[in-house]
């Protein structure tokens, strides 16, 4: 069973504006001619890296809810130029909605097993991805989405 890690998406507002800046960060890669992967880099490296390579998404908070996730494809353990141990989580650069929950603030990232993961929403609610995000907020905290 996959593992997941769980993530306070700093600097967005929505998941467009996320969207947007993944997109502009692949299509700048790209222009460089770099291969256009997507990574996130963090300060610790998971000890469980094998679970969560094995089909492990990282699921992204947004302004106090889960409302998306992006599938781990690897993660690359370095150490920076002030001899600080990093990682770079690779990313696949597909945003796919999950159903909304409130998760309130932390720092770093969080494991999230299977079984607490929200599902995706195109499986949980036929329509609610075509809908604007505020209304998938509000539905969300009055518990019917």
């Amino acid at each position: 069973m996959p593992l997941h890690l769980i993530k306070l998406c700093v600097g967005c507002d929505s998941v467009d504006d996320l969207k947007s800046w993944v997109g502009a960060r692949l299509k700048e890669k790209k222009r460089r001619g770099q291969k256009p992967e997507h990574i996130h880099t963090t300060r610790m490296v998971p000890k469980r890296g094998d679970e969560l390579r094995d089909g492990g998404s990282l699921y992204w908070v947004i302004k106090g809810q889960v409302m998306c996730r992006e599938r781990i494809v690897d993660l690359r353990p370095f150490v920076d130029k002030d001899g600080i141990g990093r990682c770079r989580i690779v990313l696949d650069g597909k945003i796919r909605l999950v159903t909304p929950r409130p998760y309130r603030a932390f720092q770093g990232w969080r494991y999230l097993p299977e079984a607490d993961a929200p599902g995706d929403l195109d499986r949980a609610a036929r329509g609610a991805a075509a809908m604007p995000e505020p209304l998938r907020r509000e539905l969300s905290e009055l518990g019917l989405l």
